[in-house]
């Protein structure tokens, strides 16, 4: 029998999975077609991609610091140079930004390199029995395992774990906010100096040059665009099959860029729902030894990839 099931194959799932694959058997699960989570990357086609979830990194404690520098060195991550322009006018201390040589999933891919992994496998119930975890998939599948780690945002978690979960975890105050992003390429525009923009606006919040980060050469103009939390929270439930959430976005981008709408040959949008967590938890992460059940996830120190490697290596520490 397997000793862990990893539920979610993000940061925080891909971090643990890796640490605890040096001294278990590990499988992980996630609901979507491939690994990533939100450091996911949309690849329509070779000359087509963009980094549709997390943006960069920007590494803050001296412990992820060390660990982000093994991986330039191991060109898993680079340096995205450019201008990158603020319109906040916030006071950043740190202002380096790293990225995935290859898209940002590059940490994902590389932690999980070596470990089973299970995509388009949706879990819908969990049991705990006589010392071993029964998950079901949405398609009435199951498997068996010692113990269960879950990386689900709060929300999720919540419904999928109730049972099992301390009282200190069922009492936590997480709020997860919204993010709406769309993918937009346009073709025969001049391609602007500029690698990122964060704007002082209400409905539009970021943009990326997709162009800027040096992965691929593209005729085309590639930008991420990110709606701002209060412009994000009014269409969370109404942006699907909605063209007017998507136009509205790119309206906003072309009217303050300059850019031509008329140009766009390909848009995409996507709804984070539960895409961060601002407010910080008490703890890190949950142990329970009695069921041998583990959570940990960027929610319960911050909206970073930071985080989420903080609260998985806080779980590790607590298993072992």
């Amino acid at each position: 029998m397997i000793d862990f099931c990893v539920l979610g194959s993000g940061v925080a799932g891909s971090t643990i999975a890796n640490i605890l694959s040096k001294k278990y058997s590990v499988h992980v699960f996630d609901k979507a077609r491939g690994s990533g989570g939100r450091s996911s990357n949309k690849k329509f086609k070779k000359s087509l991609s963009f980094d549709h979830g997390v943006q960069y990194i920007s590494p803050k404690s001296k412990k992820f610091r060390k660990f982000t520098q093994k991986l330039l060195k191991k060109k898993i991550f680079k340096t995205w140079d450019g201008n990158h322009l603020d319109f906040t006018f916030e006071k950043k201390p740190n202002n380096i930004k790293y990225i995935g040589a290859i898209g940002n999933n590059a940490l994902i891919k590389h932690q999980l390199k070596g470990i089973k992994q299970f995509f388009t496998s949706q879990i819908i119930k969990i049991e705990y029995k006589k010392k071993i975890w029964k998950i079901t998939l949405s398609d009435k599948s199951s498997y068996q395992f010692k113990a269960l780690v879950l990386t689900c945002p709060f929300p999720q978690l919540k419904k999928i774990a109730k049972n099992y979960l301390d009282k200190k975890i069922l009492s936590l105050k997480v709020q997860m906010q919204p993010n709406i992003t769309v993918m937009v390429a346009f073709k025969n525009q001049k391609n602007l100096p500029i690698s990122s923009i964060k704007f002082n606006d209400e409905t539009l919040a970021w943009a990326a040059n997709e162009n800027s980060k040096k992965r691929f050469k593209s005729n085309l103009n590639l930008w991420t665009l990110q709606a701002s939390l209060k412009w994000s929270k009014k269409k969370i439930n109404n942006y699907k099959n909605n063209n007017s959430v998507i136009n509205e976005l790119i309206s906003q981008f072309t009217n303050l860029t300059g850019l031509e709408k008329n140009k766009i040959i390909h848009k995409k949008i996507h709804g984070w729902k539960y895409s961060y967590n601002y407010k910080k938890t008490p703890f890190l992460s949950s142990w329970n030894k009695k069921y041998q059940l583990g959570i940990c996830g960027d929610w319960f120190d911050g909206p970073k990839v930071e985080n989420a490697w903080i609260s998985a290596n806080d779980l590790a520490k607590k298993i072992k």
